[in-house]
């Protein structure tokens, strides 16, 4: 089997906030199937996760596999369940006040301070009916990773191609961290230098309403991100986020009213700003990372070629090798006392080196390791000595 190349994103000269949304009770008032396709076969609301949830428990069953295969079963002598059906259940999802202008209204603010700003939904709810509503279609999210269905032939939805719960959704925040994207893509599990993570966690914002986005916003709020709960402004019931609060599952909470000067867009915008500034401090650290880095690698080169240096002169057989390998280190000022008492005794063995220590370049060289030398070794007092000696 050929290996398909995926294409990933890759960090670039702006900094990017990632921005994840749950989407039911997080974007929209109420869950999405609960907006028309419940009431279209047949069921009550209540009655419909009643039976849906029974479902799950007394077949050991996840609960999003159990509300996509009841929502297979009951559509059967209703209607066909394929992609357009799911679209147009999706186009007539209520959203909150002011989220049909956010998403692009943020992008804008964040282009304006050199960030870019990406929205991802990460939800338990149908990714076909997510990209039926109105937001969607107008281009609004990056990615949508969301439960979905495997279509036959005939496009007909029969079996769960993709189910995110709870505890799975924190495999995308991930992928949006590297820009390893497709969900088949396994590149996620790679290591990746954090200078080189696209979206470092402390660049994301997970935005939610309930116990199910806990796990995302735990992960965000261990690295540095920001977790938002949303609740409800009309019924300003705010029991699920005092709760996420006091648990340290968040960090703000606001009204889900997206409009412009709410405080929600007033938050998003200060954390837009913050990441701006923080970007820019980021940078500086990296670039003297990126230095020292290098200057490590170099000194580990020099040290490389000064033990190189010393086993040939070691080993030097002739006056004109040594006069040579000597011009070589006399290029080196940082020696250790190690290296120092190794010269000395190379100096004391080899006849070669021994012989010529009156000769200019040579005796300079020695002299000067000899100064830097605070107390003398018996070697350096002997090499000393034969310098004196070759003087007179």
């Amino acid at each position: 089997m050929s290996k398909k190349e995926f294409e990933r994103k890759t960090k670039g000269d702006k900094p990017v906030l990632a921005i994840c949304y749950d989407f039911d009770k997080t974007l929209s008032p109420d869950d999405m199937q609960a907006q028309g396709y419940i009431q279209s076969v047949g069921y009550d609301v209540d009655g419909f996760w009643k039976e849906s949830n029974a479902l799950a428990e007394n077949n050991d069953m996840d609960q999003n596999l159990a509300y996509m295969y009841k929502m297979v079963e009951e559509s059967e002598g209703h209607f066909v369940l394929n992609k357009d059906k799911l679209a147009e259940y999706g186009s007539k999802v209520t959203l909150f006040p002011g989220v049909s202008e956010w998403f692009e209204r943020i992008r804008a603010y964040g282009l304006e301070r050199d960030v870019i700003v990406e929205h991802y939904i990460i939800s338990s709810g149908l990714k076909e009916m997510i990209e039926g509503t109105e937001i969607a279609q107008k281009g609004a999210f990056e990615k949508i990773y969301a439960s979905s269905f495997y279509f036959n032939e005939r496009g007909v939805a029969k079996w769960p191609a993709q189910v995110v719960n709870y505890t799975n959704k924190t495999q995308f925040l991930f992928r949006i961290e590297k820009g390893v994207l497709d969900i088949n893509d396994q590149g996620v599990n790679d290591y990746f230098a954090p200078e080189e993570l696209r979206v470092p966690f402390r660049n994301m914002i997970y935005i939610g309403d309930s116990d199910t986005d806990v796990p995302c916003m735990k992960l965000v709020n261990s690295y540095g991100g920001h977790s938002i709960g949303v609740y409800n402004a009309e019924t300003q019931d705010k029991a699920k986020v005092y709760k996420m609060m006091r648990d340290s599952r968040i960090k703000y909470f606001a009204p889900a009213d997206y409009s412009e000067e709410a405080p929600l867009d007033i938050l998003v915008k200060k954390i837009i700003d913050r990441t701006a500034s923080n970007e820019a401090l980021e940078a500086i650290f990296y670039d003297c990372k990126r230095e020292n880095t290098e200057a490590d690698k170099q000194s580990n080169e020099q040290e490389l070629e000064k033990t190189d240096l010393l086993l040939a002169l070691e080993g030097s057989c002739s006056f004109s090798r040594t006069h040579t390998i000597v011009g070589k280190l006399q290029k080196f000022n940082n020696w250790t006392s190690e290296e120092k008492d190794a010269l000395f005794q190379i100096a004391l063995n080899n006849g070669q080196v021994l012989y010529i220590l009156g000769d200019i370049d040579v005796k300079a060289f020695y002299t000067k390791l000899l100064r830097s030398t605070k107390t003398l070794s018996e070697n350096a007092k002997k090499v000393k000595e034969a310098i004196e000696n070759a003087d007179k």
